[in-house]
């Protein structure tokens, strides 16, 4: 499957590096424009209606988020090609939509627009982009927060209030909701951690992340474990203990 795709980017190099790179690492890519701004750009959009967009960033006057905050619908898909901003990559992340660190990677660029023709191939508007930019609208701490899961069948989009725990397994994470169902992600605990830290979930194990607010005792019998509402019983690694009781003010 060929997808048309716009690239927006200030800098004319970095214009002509991408379209290079797409050239000859993804044939499947069909490039039917390039602008140096937000305003070139939207009319662009207009005009092609791609599939596909990768969108820097940082740019004067209007920035890539401000461009896809004026449309009215997003019935494409979009990475973003930026140099590091760690809130934008912390809300992106967190909505799980695609991004690219300048100087672009190779196999990440192949494996992004890999990503992209899959959901294109779903032809609905992208959630994920809509979820994206809520967030950077409430900010990080809003409780009401939601983050994207991607399963093998759907993509959910859950509040971060909802997950009771995660467990991981390999490169796998379940997460643990409060209405009892599980959802299988192929993301790695240690993302979750990360992501998840600001919003009450405290990692008491190489294998568990937990949300604080379920927690029902610390359990000192047979070695130290924490009770959880529902009934579960998670082990505390020794190495955690001094910062989980930090965090619950024991």
């Amino acid at each position: 499957m060929n997808v048309k795709a716009l690239l927006i980017d200030d800098e004319p190099n970095n214009l002509d590096n991408l379209r290079a790179l797409l050239d000859v690492y993804c044939p499947q890519v069909d490039i039917c424009g390039m602008a140096l701004n937000a305003e070139a750009g939207q009319r662009l959009l207009y005009t092609h209606q791609p599939d596909l967009l990768f969108l820097d960033i940082q740019m004067p006057g209007q920035n890539g988020f401000d461009l896809l905050r004026k449309l009215p619908e997003h019935d494409f898909e979009v990475i973003f090609v930026t140099a590091y901003d760690q809130y934008a990559i912390q809300a992106m992340r967190f909505a799980a939509v695609d991004y690219l660190l300048k100087p672009v990677d190779i196999g990440e660029l192949q494996a992004a627009v890999d990503r992209a023709i899959k959901q294109r191939r779903l032809k609905v508007q992208n959630q994920q982009l809509e979820n994206l930019l809520t967030l950077l609208k409430t900010g990080a701490a809003n409780e009401a927060q939601r983050i994207t899961l991607a399963t093998a069948k759907e993509t959910r989009f859950v509040k971060t209030s909802e997950i009771v725990r995660c467990q991981s397994s390999n490169n796998y994470t379940t997460f643990y909701l409060t209405d009892g169902e599980t959802l299988l992600v192929c993301r790695p605990i240690y993302e979750y951690d990360e992501l998840l830290k600001s919003h009450g979930f405290m990692r008491c194990h190489q294998s568990h992340l937990v949300n604080k607010a379920f927690i029902k005792s610390w359990k000192k019998e047979f070695g130290d474990f924490l009770l959880l509402t529902d009934g579960t019983e998670l082990p505390i690694a020794r190495g955690k203990k001094d910062e989980l009781k930090k965090a619950l003010r024991l």
